[in-house]
């Protein structure tokens, strides 16, 4: 079956946020932590908010920066210090808001994320995803991670299911009462 074919189903995404949101992170003084992110990952995140669909960000990371980056951009389901049990977490995601796995992507790159990947009704990963997680993956992404893979796979759910063009017209109807 396409691909395509498969997002049809999907109501919610779940993401790993090291090599899938930041392509890299540097360290500071003191050991402090600092991720890059692609702004276009963060509006997407947001377009697929506002057109209804739940997102979870699970991680292994404990910085509160990232808990504030997700939550200004609306994301109520945040899951810190999950290295060893991302699975868990999905799990608890899932039934929280009683979906079925089948109806949830998932983007994870590394080691970690191999057992939700092989959850989730769907996975993908960056095109920089570490070789075992390219083999589980339903899809590999053309753009590596924390360079607009995020943006692109839910660029393509929202397409299959006709909501992206929804949103641009409401944006476009936006700016049109603007400028009236």
């Amino acid at each position: 079956m396409n691909y395509r074919q498969e997002l049809r189903k999907i109501r919610a995404f779940a993401f790993d946020v090291d090599g899938v949101f930041s392509p890299f992170m540097l360290v500071g003084d003191g050991g402090k932590l600092f991720r890059v992110m692609d702004p276009k990952d963060g509006l997407a995140v947001k377009i697929a908010l506002e057109e209804g669909y739940k997102v979870a960000i699970i991680t292994g990371g404990v910085d509160e920066s990232v808990r504030m980056r997700f939550a200004n951009l609306g994301v109520q389901d945040i899951y810190m210090g999950a290295r060893q049990n991302k699975l868990y977490f999905f799990e608890k995601f899932v039934e929280k808001y009683s979906l079925s796995s089948e109806q949830v992507l998932y983007l994870g790159d590394d080691l970690p994320d191999y057992y939700v990947m092989k959850a989730a009704g769907f996975s993908a990963c960056p095109m920089d995803g570490a070789p075992e997680i390219k083999q589980v993956a339903d899809y590999i992404c053309d753009k590596p991670g924390g360079r607009g893979c995020v943006r692109e796979v839910i660029e393509q759910v929202l397409k299959v299911q006709n909501k992206w063009e929804n949103f641009f017209k409401r944006l476009l109807e936006q700016y049109q009462n603007m400028k009236d």
